[in-house]
């Protein structure tokens, strides 16, 4: 049985989220762990991308211009319900304002299979991506990029 992390390599994972500092910052780590990675910087991005593409996770923010993280999740698992989702959200805490719903809570109530309050450490994200992607079923990715196990041909 190889390592942990080489079960989880090369997975194909849909970045949306509308900070471009954020995508790099994800696309980065990803990719250094050796992921494919897309992006989308909203959420009719994001849906155009996913119908468009083959996945086997997403990173959604939830507060995005336009359509938001809840919508465009709803519509993401009303194609493909077993599509694993972490949503992301740097909604700031400020005490001494009226509190806040969790969002990343109420995400997680709705579907999605991880929640990573931003700012995140490399660490976590990393961690969260590989237990995310080693309950998901059936690990597309294990295959090589054009279907062929057996020879990589």
């Amino acid at each position: 049985i190889p390592p942990h992390s080489e079960m989880c390599a090369l997975a194909r994972i849909l970045i949306i989220d509308d900070d471009p500092a954020v995508q790099t910052t994800i696309q980065l780590l990803l990719e250094r762990d050796g992921h494919s990675v897309a992006l989308a910087s909203d959420g009719r991005q994001g849906l155009d991308a996913f119908t468009t593409g083959q996945f086997d996770l997403l990173f959604l923010d939830v507060f995005m211009p336009g359509m938001d993280g809840l919508e465009t999740m709803r519509l993401i698992h009303r194609e493909q319900p077993e599509m694993p989702i972490i949503v992301i959200s740097g909604r700031p805490f400020a005490p001494d304002l009226l509190p806040e719903p969790d969002y990343l809570g109420m995400a997680t109530k709705l579907g999605a299979v991880c929640s990573l309050p931003k700012p995140f450490k490399p660490a976590a994200l990393l961690a969260t991506v590989a237990s995310c992607l080693a309950a998901a079923t059936p690990p597309v990715s294990l295959f090589a990029p054009n279907g062929n196990a057996a020879t990589g041909t």
